[in-house]
């Protein structure tokens, strides 16, 4: 009955989908880089004029993109800092991406509020160099100046509904959002404003937390804008996960999340808890070692790229003839090993073959992502179904072992923008709660994504076997470092 529009600010472009209320249909898409910025001036790479995402967002819907769009939702990178003073201007450069310059900070603040288990209890995640609350503290120790200017914080997607709407007084984020700037807490959803003020040295104006349907507000033209929300949740939203999914995705580190109920405290801080784009929660598992992996044997055996050895690992067998590659080359996350090497157990002559040995990164690989499934497992959620992401996910190598190594069927979907799809669908939603056409509890039903189904059928029970495997190598090199 209508058209609604969805625009992902990603790190480097913004993308903007334009799609069909009822059916999610993509009807028009638009792209453009974010404008090349020069690191003078004692600029770093992580730090971004937030101007240069209004640039891109403007030629992104260029030609008359957003003809006819009714309401629009923003998506955005996560974890970027937008500090404004008491006027509203940005008081330095937004702060972006895991920014090496905060890990000493991530450290002193752990140490302030009493260890990791304790910032888990408080807020459900322990800080790390990418969160908000890390920055906070890196700017007071380092530009102590800017942070007693900054007056209201804001991350990419708060900051982008607010310049569309004309900078009004009342500023907004979402709970998918919030949760993950490291002073909001997922459990209780609230804020913990104390936690601003240990990190930043005094207190600063937080946005609005609204809900999943609320909208953020109206253009004077009319434009509906919903409230927006982080890249991931809008991923997860697009894809249209629920109870029962997790989402395992493939970079060269690789994360393992899902939906759950409730939030999950952890006291060991493997577990992230977010919030997702539905009200419901997103616990998040990460580990440092995925595609590294990969691409770090096919550097050893000489072959030239990932298809070349995923190739070489089909002529191989399940457990690669008891060769087991433990691959913590950057040392670990899940278990926490931050100091430890990747480990190859299993050598026996019968082994030494490149074809085992690319099967074994193959199986290392999923492995420890199956442990990080564990993880969530073992705190009761449910996983069913997992959605696997990234190119890596085509490969066959990992289509062939990864069911049965999950223990659980394995969807691969198309290559698509699910996050500007997310936050369309977003938009739909707040649209149509606004309308009293859509139930606000209730988000629009849009058709799934074109996917690649896969069982682990008869194969589950060797593939349980090779996860044994790998289980029992871990355990023997490092005891007890993993708690479920």
């Amino acid at each position: 009955m209508g058209i609604v529009a969805g625009l992902d600010s990603a790190p480097d472009f913004t993308r903007i989908v334009v799609c069909d209320t009822d059916t999610g249909a993509v009807l028009r898409q638009g792209y453009a880089q974010h404008p090349v910025q020069s690191a003078d001036g004692g600029g770093r790479p992580s730090d971004v004029d937030p101007q240069a995402w209004l640039l891109s967002l403007g030629e992104a819907a260029g030609g008359g993109l957003l003809e006819g769009v009714q309401a629009i939702g923003v998506s955005a990178q996560a974890n970027a800092l937008v500090p404004l003073d008491a006027q509203g201007n940005t008081v330095r450069p937004a702060m972006t991406g895991g920014d090496k310059r905060a890990q000493v900070a991530a450290a002193d603040l752990i140490d302030a509020f009493g260890g990791r288990e304790a910032w888990a209890q408080a807020v459900g995640c322990v800080p790390g160099a990418a969160q908000p609350v890390t920055k906070l503290r890196w700017m007071a120790r380092s530009e102590p100046e800017n942070a007693a200017r900054t007056a209201v914080l804001l991350q990419a997607h708060d900051w982008l509904v607010w310049q569309l709407l004309g900078r009004p007084v009342r500023r907004t984020t979402d709970r998918g959002g919030a949760s993950g700037t490291g002073y909001w807490a997922a459990a209780t959803g609230g804020y913990r404003p104390d936690l601003v003020e240990l990190a930043l040295g005094h207190q600063a104006m937080l946005p609005e937390v609204i809900g999943p349907a609320e909208a953020a507000g109206t253009t004077p033209e009319g434009l509906l804008i919903s409230a927006g929300t982080g890249e991931t949740m809008a991923a997860a939203f697009g894809l249209g996960i629920g109870l029962g999914d997790a989402v395992v995705s493939l970079g060269a580190s690789g994360s393992v999340m899902a939906v759950h109920p409730e939030a999950l405290v952890d006291q060991y801080g493997m577990i992230t808890s977010l919030a997702d784009a539905t009200g419901m929660h997103l616990p998040v598992v990460t580990t440092l070692n995925a595609v590294r992996a990969l691409r770090g044997t096919a550097e050893l055996l000489g072959v030239p790229d990932l298809e070349t050895l995923s190739d070489l690992a089909m002529k191989s067998t399940p457990g690669s003839h008891g060769l087991v590659l433990l691959p913590y080359l950057e040392g670990e996350r899940t278990p926490n090993l931050p100091h430890t090497a990747g480990t190859l157990a299993g050598l026996r002559r019968e082994s030494m073959k490149p074809e085992h040995l690319a099967r074994a990164a193959f199986e290392g690989m999923l492995c420890g992502l199956g442990d990080a499934l564990d993880v969530l497992r073992g705190r009761g959620v449910e996983v069913r179904r997992v959605f696997l992401l990234g190119p890596a996910a085509e490969l066959p190598a990992v289509q062939s072992a990864a069911p049965a190594l999950f223990g659980a069927q394995v969807v691969v979907p198309q290559p698509a923008d699910y996050a500007a799809i997310g936050a369309a669908r977003q938009a739909a939603w707040a649209l149509g709660a606004s309308q009293g056409t859509l139930d606000p509890r209730t988000p629009p039903v849009w058709q799934g994504p074109v996917a690649q189904v896969l069982d682990p059928g008869e194969d589950l029970a060797v593939g349980q076997a090779v996860r044994q495997q790998y289980v029992s190598v871990r355990e023997q090199t490092h005891p007890g470092a993993f708690h479920l």
